[in-house]
């Protein structure tokens, strides 16, 4: 690749999805856009996003409570319209798909089903520096038990030196508890560090040791490819806020391999809306499961909020899946030659080349300050305590000459600082 402001516009020119930029709403200063890199923390929003809302308002308004079976959409069909395209994102079965709640309230439903304490077979698997509300959920749980979570909890780390987990370190410690595992709980891409585990690696590795596994995909849903049903996944939980552009407290979703649903042994809390649907409102006493993921669910789910991530999910199909994988490989490359290219003793890249779309940049010194002046010139990038700066072009609304210009806006930046 050329490091060249032609070569960039002339993959633009390429880009068989250059036009879907035109149905987000992009931010803006005095200035005109910005350069929007935070798909990694909140996708934009689709401009058929406050049509789809107002739509489910509209409906409320004309019908009331009939319209959850009644009219040209009724409210009762939504969540299938859903199920179809996230299950091709996550790579499931759409019976293994449920689009429910939110992230940590969904992690805590799954550990009522997936963590299963049995004598010595006890411990949890974790990333020393994995999204804190994970943390918070499975302490909690445990502490729920009656268990020491420092007894329980077995911490993999990044070795001396380095940002990000070596895979064969946890690899090695999955092998050497192998007897006492019973769930391996992990984050498909690092939050922090951008670091893209090898989650078939490493299912396989936690399913010979006899262990479940589960993945926190909140980074890597929508952002990577994913083949939960392959490759034997027990669990996952995801949220719908950042590559899939469902707005700010999007509705979350999780996946459930199919040799659970029926199992007798998986338990589960229940509600109301995992009810099997066809007797549903025949309100009797006892909980009878719908016979798929769905079962999971708890509670009535907000049609607004469906109305929000069904308005993305169809820029998702149109655009096609594997077209936008195709273009985040591309825009993987382009961005990693670009930061090689600006080779500063500011900073380090800490996002190894097992990666999606976000670039982690730690900085050695003056890395506010970069940030501060970034966000001046236009660039919308994310800065996380103590020193790193986050990034994170997606190939639905981003460009390659975005790229190219942030290149170009580090240079002076770094000049300027150095």
């Amino acid at each position: 690749m050329e490091l060249t402001r032609h070569y960039a516009e002339s993959l633009d020119k390429r880009d068989p999805l250059g036009s879907f930029r035109s149905k987000f709403l992009i931010p803006e200063n005095e200035h005109g856009q910005r350069v929007y890199f935070l798909g990694n923390s909140l996708g934009l929003q689709p401009k058929s996003t406050s049509t789809a809302i107002d739509f489910i308002l509209q409906q409320w308004a004309n019908e009331g409570v009939e319209s959850f079976h009644k009219g040209e959409r009724p409210w009762l069909q939504l969540h299938d319209q859903l199920v179809q395209p996230v299950s091709t994102i996550v790579g499931a079965l759409k019976s293994e798909v449920s689009i429910m709640g939110q992230l940590t309230g969904n992690i805590h439903l799954m550990m009522v089903s997936f963590y299963r304490p049995s004598g010595k077979r006890n411990k949890i698997l974790m990333e020393a520096k994995a999204f804190p509300s994970d943390q918070y959920a499975v302490y909690s749980y445990i502490e729920h038990l009656g268990l020491n979570p420092d007894e329980v909890i077995l911490l993999v780390k990044p070795q001396q030196g380095k940002a990000h987990i070596d895979e064969e370190t946890l690899l090695q410690l999955i092998e050497t508890h192998r007897d006492e595992i019973a769930l391996v709980f992990l984050g498909g891409v690092n939050y922090y560090s951008g670091q893209l585990f090898d989650i078939k690696k490493i299912s396989a590795a936690a399913k010979d040791a006899g262990a479940l596994v589960g993945w926190d995909l909140a980074h890597a849903a929508g952002n990577v490819e994913l083949k939960l049903h392959d490759w034997q996944v027990d669990f996952a939980c995801w949220c719908s806020y950042k590559y899939m552009n469902g707005g700010p407290g999007a509705v979350a979703g999780i996946f459930v391999h199919e040799q659970h649903i029926h199992d007798p042994h998986c338990k589960r809390l229940t509600g109301w809306w995992g009810y099997k649907r066809d007797e549903r409102f025949k309100m009797h006493d006892r909980f009878v499961p719908e016979p798929d993921a769905t079962a999971w669910q708890v509670s009535t789910p907000s049609m607004i909020l469906y109305a929000c991530l069904k308005a993305s999910l169809h820029l998702v199909e149109e655009a096609g899946w594997p077209v936008i994988l195709e273009k985040q490989r591309l825009m993987i490359d382009w961005l990693k030659q670009i930061i090689h290219d600006l080779h500063s003793p500011l900073f380090t890249c800490i996002t190894p080349d097992s990666r999606g779309c976000q670039v982690s940049l730690l900085f050695h010194e003056k890395g506010r300050m970069v940030y501060d002046r970034l966000f001046e010139k236009g660039f919308m990038v994310d800065w996380r305590e103590p020193n790193v700066i986050r990034l994170a072009p997606v190939p639905l609304y981003n460009t390659f000459t975005e790229i190219w210009m942030f290149r170009g806006a580090m240079k002076q930046i770094l000049t300027e600082l150095a």
